[in-house]
């Protein structure tokens, strides 16, 4: 009767084992231990990544610590683009800059969660210096009075947090 319970019990943890599995692998995420989630309501929130000397803080949805390494990983729930938008993968970016300074580890990569694909982003010196160059391009552009509308999409002007001082928002 011991060894029926014992070889029951073996079956059960080997079938969660290949759940646990394949829910991972629907998530996107990598193999390897997630050390921060910030894309699930929690009791307590992750605390943000922050570098002082960029001004820049971020929060990734999730961090996967795999092979020595940590991965920022971003999800978005619309479905996936031919290529991922340049804003997504600059957001995700500055993850990986902000895991290297406040971490102290570089990733070598990011990984970009669509609905129904993952794209991975490599963290190479030419991507730090292009996301170096949009930070100061931004910084410079909070310093001005007034900008110009950057695109022609009324569902972005709805939802931006600086429609109300806005002259050229785009009414819908």
């Amino acid at each position: 009767m011991l060894a029926i319970f014992a070889l029951v019990l073996a079956l059960v943890a080997a079938a969660l084992l290949l759940w646990a599995r394949r829910a991972q692998q629907s998530t996107g995420l990598p193999a390897g231990r997630v050390v921060y989630d910030d894309a699930r309501p929690a009791l307590v929130p992750e605390k943000p990544l922050y570098d002082a000397e960029l001004g820049l803080t971020g929060k990734p949805d999730y961090l996967v610590e795999t092979s020595g390494a940590l991965i920022p990983v971003e999800v978005k729930s619309a479905w996936a683009p031919p290529e991922p938008y340049e804003g997504h993968v600059f957001q995700l970016l500055a993850y990986c800059l902000l895991v290297t300074r406040s971490e102290g580890r570089r990733p070598p990569y990011g990984l970009l969660r669509y609905r129904n694909r993952t794209f991975a982003i490599d963290f190479t010196p030419q991507a730090e210096a292009d996301l170096l160059a949009v930070l100061a391009e931004i910084r410079a552009d909070e310093r001005r009075r007034t900008l110009a509308r950057s695109h022609d999409e009324p569902a972005r002007c709805r939802h931006c947090g600086y429609r109300d001082l806005c002259e050229e928002r785009l009414e819908s």
